[in-house]
């Protein structure tokens, strides 16, 4: 915090200027020159010491000297402006060092290599944009206003880059390189590369795939990167104390603890939480957040009968909860007409199911107990819709704005949301609501697209479910009750995940390339 106070009194002044509508650059120049060099002060050193020591600071001493001098012919500018200015005058500003590491070894230039001699000449960057650099069309002067002025063509350059090759290539020994890919992005070779190998093969085809065939200094230098002895790296299988095990989970951490272990070790025993991203923009996550709010709150509103104007009402609140994502243009232009189409399609089924409703229940929160050898363990559920039918049944719902499990993956226990949650009903778990007879478990796929939406139910038999959920669950906890059972990384790859905030954390891109079970 006192760190934070420092950078924040000594850079007060230079924030003030910077938000002056109209300030002079040398202004500008001074209070940056301030700030900058209080900055740089340590115990032992002053700033000015520390900020213009060695030829990178003479340079930019040099530059902002000569950008002083000149300062009072550009006027008054904007403050908002002067980093912008600054990036571009220091465009193409070379801090060069005035002697080589070695005295047998040089970096030169395309203007220093022309008026000197080596006996071996290595020509880099052979990449077209670079030799010969890309011809940027001039912003300020079309082609026939610079021969009127005199002035030389755009693709002089082209031409002196050509000179430059020839003259490098004229050395007693050449090797030129490139580089296949820059920044991940594939490259193309340089034209003089290209013609030149052409040149070759036409004088002779064998002599020239000498030339290019792929040099003994790439296989040395990858030797260097290639380790003696490569061993599998094991994915991670912590086995912690019983009693540093997790004895609370709700129900969508359950399919977390079937599908990954890790990810449960990593979050409830090492307290582990991803931070969200600074300013990120609102992405599938908070859409399906945002949706569920909206019907969770029309829902609370009308627990019992639709009203003759249910759409305009949805509506109403759907634009209420959006307000959070109207600064995003681009997100509201795709999830408002999305929701819409929601609405309509909401409003229409819930007409023809409310009649077989007697009261809707929304965000119900229930627990269960298990009492176990390792302890009491309790499950917890948040359902998002409860409906308490009149023929003393009930019916939950989950929305989903993605694509539902299939019924494999809930027969199988790796989609255990709805059964579980069946369970809880079936013990009286849910808060306020009395009756435990299930009689469906449906998947409300709110999707907006064409198809708005879609009732997927989940099994024919839910009690069934219910009670083989349990069933499983009890074996889960009681598996992980032994203190040599481990909390493994994606022990199926095919049943791992879609999305998690461990990945990195449990190393899975090494692993999985180097032996492990992914592979």
């Amino acid at each position: 915090r006192q760190l934070v106070e420092n950078i924040r009194t000594i850079s007060s002044p230079f924030c003030d200027v910077m938000n002056k509508d109209r300030v002079s650059l040398g202004e500008l120049l001074r209070t940056h020159i301030t700030f900058a060099e209080a900055l740089a002060v340590t115990d032992e050193q002053l700033g000015r010491e520390r900020l213009w020591l060695g030829e990178e600071g003479e340079a930019a001493s040099k530059f902002i000297s000569e950008l002083m001098e000149v300062s009072d012919a550009l006027g008054n500018i904007s403050g908002s402006s002067y980093p912008g200015l600054l990036d571009v005058l220091f465009d193409g500003r070379v801090a060069r060092r005035s002697s080589s590491n070695h005295p047998r070894l040089a970096i030169w230039g395309l203007l220093e290599a022309r008026l000197q001699s080596a006996d071996l000449v290595i020509i880099a960057g052979l990449n077209e944009g670079t030799w010969p650099p890309e011809v940027a069309s001039d912003p300020w002067m079309s082609r026939p206003m610079r021969k009127a002025f005199g002035l030389p063509s755009l693709e002089r350059r082209i031409g002196l880059t050509a000179h430059d090759f020839q003259q490098a290539f004229l050395a007693p020994e050449v090797m030129m390189t490139r580089s296949s890919r820059v920044g991940g992005s594939p490259t193309t070779p340089s034209r003089w590369l290209v013609r030149l190998q052409k040149f070759l093969v036409g004088l002779d085809q064998k002599a020239a795939e000498n030339v290019f065939k792929p040099s003994r200094w790439l296989y040395w230098q990858s030797l260097l990167d290639r380790p003696e002895k490569v061993e599998p790296i094991t994915p991670p299988a912590p086995c912690p104390p019983i009693e540093a095990r997790p004895r609370k989970l709700s129900v969508t951490q359950i399919e977390t603890w079937m599908r990954d272990p890790y990810a449960i070790y990593a979050e409830h025993i090492l307290g582990l939480r991803s931070l969200p991203k600074l300013n990120a923009a609102p992405d599938a996550g908070n859409y399906g957040t945002l949706i569920h709010n909206v019907m969770d709150a029309f829902s609370l509103e009308f627990r019992n009968e639709l009203p003759a104007g249910a759409l305009g009402r949805l509506l109403e609140i759907g634009e209420e909860k959006f307000k959070s994502i109207i600064k995003y243009p681009g997100v509201w232009a795709f999830w408002w007409p999305r929701f819409l189409r929601i609405a309509e399609w909401f409003v229409v089924l819930e007409r023809g199911r409310r009649q077989e409703v007697m009261r809707v229940h929304s965000e119900v929160r229930g627990v269960l107990e298990f009492k176990t050898s390792g302890g009491n363990f309790l499950l917890t559920a948040k359902a998002d819709r409860i409906d308490e039918l009149k023929n003393g049944g009930l019916r939950i719902i989950d929305y989903k704005t993605g694509s539902p499990p299939n019924s494999d993956e809930v027969a199988a226990g790796f989609a255990p949301q709805l059964p579980l949650e069946a369970a809880i009903a079936k013990a009286g778990g849910f808060e306020g609501i009395t009756s435990n007879l299930v009689s469906g478990l449906d998947y409300w796929r709110l999707r907006g697209s064409l198809s708005a939406g879609e009732v997927v139910p989940v099994a024919d038999n839910p009690v069934e479910l219910a009670q083989k959920a349990e069933v499983g669950l009890v074996a889960l906890i009681s598996l992980f009750n032994d203190v040599d059972t481990p909390y493994e990384s994606r022990p199926r790859p095919e049943n791992a995940p879609k999305f998690s905030d461990y990945e990195h954390f449990s190393r899975i891109k090494e692993w999985s390339t180097s032996g492990g079970p992914e592979s």
